[in-house]
């Protein structure tokens, strides 16, 4: 009889699951207990944060606090869950496949199992259902499929995703009522409301200021530039051009309407070009000479070094004789 059980997947259950589901509802009770005193402790203590204006440390405590509370919470849907599977055991135990009206319970446990590390027992109890309906069946509950039926109350509280600002106002604000604390959370408010900075891009500021370097050279016709640093000649001759371009004065003979101020300007501008090309050409020239009028100082300085080291020894071979006595020299 107990092969044909086997065969069907009968009498798997039977006692161990009795055993384990015990087990988890009175560790679940433990559990909850002392969860309870700690949230109490964590609660008063941002109280006080509160009472004397952290209110940064309070912040930064209160997601611990909505974690505890969502635990707890978790705990208290796992163990109505628990309850309701190990009353129908029996009826697990006869049937092959699992019955619709405990799907969302034992998926329920099987997902939570993993993520409950405080309570071994929901794991004994994930391996019996994986022995009774197969790895199919727990790894479609695990991985949320769309045929599972695993409660959302316990997906969303046992999820590892930061709070939402929204939360942790409302649990600031009722903390701060519970133990009669007048708090003002505008500043939490304007704390919250701000959007976080993308440093990976860099501060903005950089690229504004990077935005307007590059805009005037897209003005001017004068794109030479041999060196990082921009000549103070060109620089003062395209700030002259521009203010005249820009700007024009009765007395400029390029706002005279019977003269052609376009042709004069760009006369000017080629003019100014050239001069600077031949400024530009003589420092250049300078820089070559000097670097190498460098490189022969040092090679003559290597060279008398090299002369200095080699009359230093001849001097003292000649002091030296062969018995090691030395010779007094003119």
């Amino acid at each position: 009889m107990s092969l044909l059980n086997q065969l069907f997947n009968r009498g798997i259950l039977g006692a161990k699951c009795k055993t384990c589901l015990n087990l988890a509802i009175s560790r679940i009770k433990l559990l909850q207990n002392k969860r309870d005193v700690q949230l109490k402790l964590m609660r008063k203590e941002i109280a006080q944060f509160l009472q004397a204006g952290q209110e940064a440390i309070a912040r930064i405590r209160v997601e611990h606090v909505i974690r505890e509370q969502n635990i707890w919470a978790a705990y208290e849907i796992l163990e109505l869950f628990c309850e309701f599977v190990l009353a129908r055991v029996p009826i697990l135990d006869s049937q092959r496949e699992c019955p619709s009206e405990l799907r969302e319970a034992v998926a329920s446990i099987i997902f939570a199992a993993p993520r409950c590390s405080d309570v071994p027992d929901l794991l004994h109890v994930r391996n019996l259902f994986a022995s009774k309906y197969g790895k199919e069946f727990i790894s479609a509950a695990s991985e949320l499929r769309p045929d599972t039926s695993v409660n959302r109350t316990i997906i969303e509280k046992l999820s590892v995703s930061a709070p939402s600002t929204g939360v942790k106002l409302k649990v600031l604000k009722d903390i701060a009522q519970e133990y009669n604390v007048e708090w003002d959370s505008s500043k939490t408010e304007a704390e919250f409301s701000k959007k976080p900075e993308d440093l990976l891009n860099g501060p903005k500021q950089v690229h504004g200021g990077a935005t307007l370097s590059r805009a005037p050279s897209k003005q001017g016709p004068l794109e030479y530039s041999p060196s990082s640093e921009a000549h103070p000649i060109v620089l003062a001759q395209r700030k002259g051009g521009l203010e005249c371009h820009q700007s024009p004065s009765p007395g400029n003979p390029m706002s005279l309407p019977g003269q052609d101020g376009t042709n004069s300007f760009t006369k000017n501008e080629n003019a100014t070009t050239a001069v600077t090309l031949k400024e530009m050409r003589p420092q250049s020239s300078d820089v070559l000479e000097r670097a190498r009028i460098a490189i022969a100082a040092a090679e003559h300085a290597t060279a008398a070094a090299r002369a200095a080291a080699q009359l230093a020894n001849a001097n003292f071979n000649t002091h030296t004789n062969s018995n090691g006595t030395v010779r007094s020299t003119p």
